[in-house]
């Protein structure tokens, strides 16, 4: 993750309950992320590795990884995950705390990767173009950098919307030690102006002891459009040789839930 809210590291129930909500997402992205990294030639650093939803299977699949987060928290969990795994798969996995907008590994990869729409934790367009001379920099040439993000849901930009009222994301689960969780979000800010919006995603806790708690996460995301990642990766010095709109690798249409950027290292950066 990256630090646009000042207080990430301080709110541990987001580390602490991302597997469980985020399971359901099943292996369709991880999948993807995996073939490339076996294809890769090389390396791969990820940008964003949180607890290493991603980042421990491509591990475990054989391929040398790199993950990158700021949130102590999630890397904490993911230090914690990786520990269960055989010692040759930890071996393949090395974790750095960093900011994705400003990094240096001391390293070099064959791929580059920031899965789960990573890259629109940054707000700021210095940020974004922070990060890719970052990535650049970092990748061999002819590397590959793969971008997810969320192609814009216009409903969802809208102030008098009804994504301001809180939207059942989650369904109540039980968690391995009883407790259930269900969780909320609602759009709280609009900011078309500078083209991020503020988003409120609500933890409900019911203990086994009756004890109710609700816990709050407070995100900012970039959208992005279409045109607009493409000149942004072009002029940050790579070439775009697909984008797709899910990960079974559809091409990019009006109904496509994800835009997807696999972009090649040029020589040359323009910006």
């Amino acid at each position: 993750m990256t630090d646009n809210s000042g207080d990430y590291d301080e709110r541990e129930h987001v580390a602490e309950f991302y597997d469980s909500i985020y399971e359901q997402l099943g292996p369709k992205d991880i999948d993807f992320f995996i073939d490339y990294s076996k294809k890769a030639g090389g390396p791969t650093l990820e940008l964003g590795c949180g607890t290493g939803r991603v980042l421990i299977p491509s591990a475990l699949a054989g391929c040398r990884m790199t993950g990158l987060d700021l949130s102590l928290n999630m890397l904490r969990e993911c230090r914690r995950k990786l520990e269960e795994q055989p010692a040759e798969v930890q071996e393949r996995l090395k974790l750095v705390q960093a900011n994705m907008a400003s990094f240096d590994t001391g390293e070099t990869y064959s791929l580059v990767t920031v899965p789960f729409r990573a890259f629109q934790l940054m707000i700021d367009v210095e940020q974004h173009k922070s990060c890719l001379a970052g990535v650049h920099r970092h990748l061999a040439e002819g590397g590959l950098l793969i971008i997810d993000v969320f192609k814009p849901y216009f409903a969802r930009l809208i102030p008098d919307s009804k994504y301001t009222d809180e939207i059942e994301d989650l369904p109540e689960k039980r968690l391995p030690d009883g407790r259930t969780i269900r969780r909320t979000n609602r759009t709280v800010a609009f900011h078309q102006d500078l083209q991020y919006n503020e988003i409120e995603m609500a933890h409900y806790i019911s203990h086994p002891d009756g004890r109710e708690e609700r816990l709050v996460e407070l995100l900012r995301m970039h959208y992005f459009f279409r045109y607009e990642m493409e000149h942004l990766l072009e002029l940050s010095g790579f070439r775009i040789v697909d984008l797709f709109g899910n990960f079974e690798r559809s091409a990019f249409t009006s109904e496509s839930p994800e835009m997807i950027f696999v972009a090649e290292k040029n020589q040359a950066r323009v910006a």
